[in-house]
């Protein structure tokens, strides 16, 4: 008796793995399926110094990795930009960066840099010139970013701080907190790379 039951109790939870674990391949699938991008990202010579790849995870989330090359030692801020168009012939009229024409970071919230959509984890670049990371982020998905304008993944000149000035530094005018600069684009300096993200 026990040998029968304990037979059956095993049959009905391995039916039950399979099913749960077919649902699984099924949704994994139809997740990634037709909802992958990708970009060349170029320096102001034209010059391909690196890549990124961003596919659609589960849960609303995506999973971005990229790999740069020929780049200075040391962190670099790493956005998404709101307009898919790299001329580096375009420059900021404020700062005289390249790539303007790709715009400001991407964003979906109130459009301060806290609420950046676009804003990612800095680069760590190493002597040899290279970095490479991944990260997921449940902050945009992949249809958002291919949307009528397009976006672009930026490489800046110097690390992003992500506008995170504490109230215990000032300025010489006495005044805390970050400013208007380092609310736009965390003080990450120059644009000095730019990749058109497209479907792929």
């Amino acid at each position: 008796m026990f040998r029968k039951t304990h037979l059956a109790l095993t049959l009905a939870l391995g039916v039950g793995v399979v099913s749960v674990g077919a649902a699984a391949v099924a949704e994994s699938a139809s997740d990634s399926s037709g909802h992958r991008a990708y970009a060349v990202i170029k320096n102001v010579d034209g010059a391909a110094v690196g890549s990124l790849r961003i596919e659609r995870e589960r849960f609303g989330k995506s999973r971005l990795t990229v790999a740069v090359r020929n780049l200075t030692a040391g962190y670099h801020g790493f956005h998404v930009h709101t307009t898919g168009v790299c001329d580096p012939k375009s420059t900021d009229p404020a700062t005289g960066s390249p790539f303007f024409s790709a715009g400001g970071h991407f964003s979906l919230g109130s459009g301060s840099h806290a609420d950046h959509s676009g804003d990612l984890p800095a680069l760590l670049v190493g002597a040899d010139g290279t970095a490479s990371a991944s990260v997921v982020t449940d902050r945009f998905r992949v249809d958002q970013l291919l949307d009528k304008d397009g976006s672009a993944v930026v490489v800046h000149a110097l690390p992003d701080n992500h506008a995170n000035i504490p109230a215990r530094y000032s300025d010489a005018n006495g005044k805390t907190g970050p400013d208007e600069a380092t609310l736009k684009t965390g003080d990450s300096g120059g644009r000095i790379g730019c990749g058109v993200i497209a479907e792929r």
